[in-house]
């Protein structure tokens, strides 16, 4: 979900503090309330002639719907299109998927990251094939793995058809700016939580509740987008009060957070044609069953005085990560460790590296043999 950007209430015109003032009584009962059917239409005709055609709506199905909604979680849609397809090739539908083993169910969401979802969408998988009944309702999807408020009311209602509204970062941000919303949520969360009842009152009485909710996603990550909004372009502007104010672009309000600094530090270690790995434990929360270059402290204490050979910064959630990668020599004092694994350069493609591990891997492997890589190390 997306951050808006941070304003005060000093920073506020006279005239924009007057309706922020009057705020909550026009949440309760907004002017796009009380023309909720000429919204509706509105919006669902700019979609229908207007939404991008992804594979999960072309072809559609409670199978297909499921998948895209994991893989949407943290990632964008461009980046989750080839891996969309290349996992119905795999596992095209509910029961071979259930029938699959972890290793290969992880191995194919390689590259997307968050694994947990791949684990997830296993267990589910397993749970709705034993389901008997099947789960139909919001409520009901909300009991399987990895399903929460967000997944199950896409899932119920663009699959089943149920009257409820899906709240992601792109509906908060059109709710915000449509209510002038100039509240400073904690987080996309609880914003979330607070607009839920008026995106309920919204898509009330909608001839298809699934268009609809596909509908206010799309405006949002194609028109109402987080930096330069195109609001000359927006079906619904008319309903929108801070296309008025002329403060779209700093809605929605988030507080700031905190970023910190995390430094790791790895070896790599080639001998006799493997490489130096580590797999992390089958209870690590993030990472379990997964391969990295391993960490200097689990190989050896004098590390740090080897060649760098590759220094990267990555972001995950509120944490700025530098991962610097030292080259020891291949007889190098390696200790024997459960968490330590020689892989053979041949069979690295079989095993299954975190994402960026496997494109600082291919970069070191092509700066050193580039004649083994036409392509680039990549």
């Amino acid at each position: 979900m997306d951050a808006g950007k941070d304003i005060t209430e000093k920073t506020r015109p006279a005239l924009t503090r007057k309706i922020y003032q009057s705020r909550l009584s026009g949440v309760t009962h907004p002017d796009v309330i009380r023309s909720r059917r000429a919204f509706q239409n509105t919006l669902e005709r700019w979609y229908e002639q207007n939404h991008r055609k992804l594979p999960w709506r072309t072809e559609p199905s409670l199978y297909r719907t499921v998948v895209s909604e994991f893989m949407l979680q943290q990632t964008q849609v461009n980046t989750a299109l080839p891996y969309f397809e290349d996992w119905m090739r795999t596992f095209p539908d509910f029961e071979t998927l259930a029938a699959a083993d972890e290793e290969s169910v992880v191995k194919a969401w390689e590259g997307l990251g968050y694994y947990r979802r791949a684990r997830n969408l296993l267990a589910l998988a397993r749970a709705y094939v034993a389901a008997d009944p099947k789960p139909e309702t919001a409520a009901e999807w909300l009991a399987l793995p990895g399903v929460g408020p967000y997944t199950s009311a896409a899932i119920a209602s663009i699959s089943h058809g149920e009257e409820i509204a899906v709240i992601d970062g792109n509906v908060v941000r059109i709710l915000t700016r449509m209510l002038d919303d100039h509240t400073a949520y904690k987080d996309a969360s609880q914003a979330a939580r607070q607009l839920t009842p008026v995106a309920n009152e919204l898509i009330a009485g909608a001839a298809n509740p699934g268009d609809h909710n596909q509908a206010m996603m799309e405006l949002g990550a194609t028109v109402c987008t987080r930096g330069n909004p195109l609001c000359p372009l927006c079906p619904v502007q008319g309903y929108c009060r801070s296309h008025v104010t002329g403060e779209a672009e700093l809605l929605p309000i988030f507080a700031k957070k905190t970023t910190t600094y995390r430094q790791i530090n790895r070896c790599w270690v080639e001998r006799d044609g493997k490489l130096l790995l580590q797999k992390a434990p089958s209870d690590s929360p993030r990472l379990a069953g997964l391969y990295e270059l391993p960490e200097g402290r689990l190989v050896n204490s004098d590390y740090e005085s080897a060649p760098l050979i590759l220094s990267k910064k990555r972001g995950i959630a509120n944490e700025l990560i530098e991962e610097r990668i030292y080259a020891l020599s291949s007889d190098a004092h390696v200790p024997n460790s459960p968490h330590l694994h020689w892989v053979a350069l041949n069979q690295l493609d079989g095993i299954t590296l975190s994402g960026p591990h496997r494109r600082w891997v291919g970069e070191i492997l092509f700066s050193r043999q580039p004649e083994l890589f036409p392509h680039g190390g990549r």
